[in-house]
């Protein structure tokens, strides 16, 4: 760690709370479909129409409110009210009304790092509820820079550091993706802290077992200060 010089954080479930609104929208969506079929199976119908529609769509609250209309339609076979339509864009819009919840020890962090290091956003989603978010969390100060972008690969995070003109073992990366935040950042040479979420988006969730000397693990953000101070 001692050539650490930028530090990226991702936002969603990093920072904040995110997950746990996305499951509970989805929740309500599978009680409106609960008619048509078994909750785990509207849950299975949905996360395969999110997959399909993320090339066009990308991620965040307003592809998943197109993909559970999609859904619904599907599950429902066209035969779903235009009440319940309805329903789904409130749940949809619903998601952008939630408080921006930090989680325990961010700004401790934020605090004790700024100054030592840049610090840097790094978060994919829709840009104006990222916008929304990180405005709403009274953490913008800390940032030197922030980066929202449509996927989080090898390529990405390479435009990144060239951007920040930062070269790889000069850069960390903290999240709680090993999908998005830490193997494509140690893929490309950098370091990665991983810190879990107690709930994971399916699509984000994987089975891979990494091994890196560049990676850490923690269990909260905190523990990252003696591995930086």
């Amino acid at each position: 760690m001692k050539d650490i010089q930028i530090i990226g954080f991702d936002a969603d479930d990093t920072l904040w709370v995110n997950q746990t609104y996305f499951d509970e929208a989805e929740y309500k969506f599978r009680e409106l479909l609960s008619d048509y079929l078994p909750f785990e199976q509207i849950s299975g119908e949905l996360l395969k129409i999110e997959i399909q529609n993320m090339p066009l769509l990308g991620f965040g609250v307003k592809a998943f409110t197109i993909s559970m209309i999609e859904a619904a339609l599907k599950i429902s076979e066209n035969k779903i009210s235009h009440e319940a339509l309805s329903q789904i864009v409130e749940i949809g819009k619903g998601i952008m009304q939630k408080p921006v919840e930090l989680l325990d020890g961010v700004e401790h962090v934020l605090t004790r790092l700024n100054g030592r290091y840049k610090l840097v956003v790094v978060t994919k989603g829709d840009l104006l509820d990222q916008e929304r978010k990180l405005k709403g969390s009274a953490l913008e100060h800390f940032f030197h820079h922030v980066e929202i972008v449509s996927d989080k690969q090898k390529d990405d995070y390479s435009k990144l550091l060239k951007q920040l003109d930062c070269h790889p073992d000069n850069f960390l990366m903290i999240g709680n993706s090993m999908k998005s935040d830490i193997v494509p950042v140690l893929d490309i040479g950098a370091h990665a802290a991983y810190v879990p979420f107690h709930s994971t988006w399916a699509h984000e969730a994987t089975e891979q077992k990494v091994f890196n000397p560049r990676l850490i693990r923690i269990d909260t953000i905190a523990e990252i200060l003696p591995y930086l101070e």
